[in-house]
C-alpha cells in the first residue's frame, strides 16, 4: 500500500464457479510493512447480497478495516507532530494560550512559539453499519513551548476522544476515503502549569484539528488502497 502497510489479497479457497457468476473469497488482510505476525482480530464470514445489475461486486468486511487500523497504529501513522512553524502560521503561541489560561501566562511570561504532539493511545476502533463507517480514536495531545535554544518544555497534556466518519469511493482501481470529524472530547491528563478548565481551550484545539490534522489525514486517504 505504502511504506507503512501491506495488504494480502490471496485466495482463501478455490474460486466457486456457477453458471451466472464466479465467487472469489479473498483474504483482505492488512499488515504493518514487513510484519506478518498474528493479528488481534478474527474474520467473521459474510455474504454478498444477491444482485445482478453490475458486472462486478466487491465487498469489504469490518475485518479488513480493523486490520488496516491495527497496521497503521502499529506503524505510528496516528502520531503527528505539528511543528512550531505551522503553529506560528495560525498565530498559536504561549501568548495565545496565556490569554485564555491565566496559569500559562504566569508560567511563561515571555511569549514562545509552541509545538504540538498528537498520538493515538489505543488502536482506533472501526465500526461498519448500514450506511455508516465510523472510527473512534482515543489519543493525547501534548503542548510544548519552544525555547530560544530550540529545546522544548512541556506545558500540559490532554486526553482526546474523537468520533469520525469516513465516506468511501472507488477510483482508478483504488479504494479511497474522506474523513469527517463528528465529535471531540477533551480532558486534562497532566499539567506543568497547574490545573485549569480544559473547556477554555476546546475551540482553539478543535480549530487546530479541523484545519491541520483532518486535511493531512484526508491527503493520505486520497492516495487510496490498491484493489485486487
Amino acid at each position: 500500500i505504502d511504506d507503512l502497510a501491506e495488504v494480502d489479497y490471496s485466495l482463501n479457497s478455490l474460486p466457486a464457479v456457477f453458471q451466472p457468476f464466479i465467487d472469489l473469497d479473498l483474504k483482505g488482510i492488512v499488515y504493518p510493512a514487513g510484519n506478518y505476525s498474528d493479528l488481534p482480530y478474527v474474520a467473521a464470514p459474510f455474504t454478498v447480497p444477491d444482485q445482478s445489475d453490475s458486472m462486478l461486486y466487491l465487498a469489504f468486511s469490518e475485518y479488513f478495516f480493523q486490520t488496516s487500523s491495527f497496521a497503521y497504529y502499529t506503524a505510528g501513522a496516528f502520531n503527528i507532530t505539528i511543528a512550531e512553524e505551522t503553529c506560528s502560521y495560525f498565530n498559536i503561541s504561549t501568548e495565545i494560550f496565556g490569554s485564555i489560561i491565566p496559569e500559562v501566562a504566569k508560567y511563561s511570561v515571555t511569549p514562545y512559539p509552541v509545538m504540538l504532539k498528537l498520538m493515538a493511545t489505543e488502536i482506533p476502533t472501526v465500526s461498519l453499519e448500514q450506511d455508516s463507517f465510523t472510527v473512534e480514536i482515543q489519543g493525547s495531545m501534548e503542548v510544548f513551548a519552544v525555547l530560544p535554544d530550540s529545546t522544548t518544555q512541556s506545558l500540559f497534556t490532554m486526553n482526546i476522544a474523537a468520533n469520525t466518519s469516513i465516506a468511501l469511493n472507488i477510483f482508478d482501481q483504488k479504494l479511497m476515503g474522506s474523513l469527517c470529524l463528528n465529535r471531540l472530547q477533551f480532558s486534562l491528563a497532566h499539567s506543568n502549569v497547574g490545573f485549569f478548565e480544559i473547556s477554555l481551550l476546546e475551540n482553539i484545539l478543535s480549530y487546530i484539528l479541523q484545519t491541520e490534522v483532518i486535511p493531512s489525514a484526508n491527503a493520505k486517504l486520497s492516495k487510496g488502497f490498491p484493489l485486487p
